[in-house]
């Protein structure tokens, strides 16, 4: 199939150019989808729910595992999961988060241990939405359809 509309937008890694994939219905993922669009100046993001025609699709073509269900970093048709995912974005984040991505130095299995506990208990401390985000008019093209 050629490159035609959305296959083409969904083409990762072209100038620069971010996917974050997150857990639409998850209160605590959609807070890190507000923050990342508050401090990306660069429009480097783009956006998709996990639950998305867009995120499913994303997901298969990259082999994304399935049991992956919170955020997903995506760049250069490469993706990063866990505690390697969140200090990616926040890499990719104009000063002073970049700051913080010097936590990779810390071994993985200890960052990915303290990433689960969160994810472990997101929804029962933050809650899960009804729905999927609806992205309000400013924030539409920047999300994947």
């Amino acid at each position: 199939m050629g490159l035609g509309g959305r296959e083409r937008r969904e083409e990762i890694g072209m100038a620069g150019e971010a996917v974050l994939l997150f857990d639409g219905q998850c209160a605590l993922c959609n807070a890190c989808v507000d923050f990342v669009l508050q401090w990306d100046r660069n429009a480097v993001f783009r956006f998709a729910p996990l639950q998305s025609p867009a995120g499913q699709r994303l997901r298969a073509r990259l082999g994304v595992p399935a049991g992956v269900d919170s955020l997903v970093l995506v760049r250069a048709d490469r993706f990063w999961i866990r505690s390697s995912a969140a200090l990616g974005v926040l890499r990719l984040l104009p000063l002073p988060w970049p700051l913080f991505y010097a936590y990779i130095l810390v071994p993985r299995p200890l960052r990915d241990a303290a990433y689960d506990w969160i994810a472990v208990k997101r929804l029962a401390w933050f809650g899960r939405l009804e729905r999927c985000r609806i992205p309000n008019m400013a924030e539409k093209p920047r999300f994947l359809d």
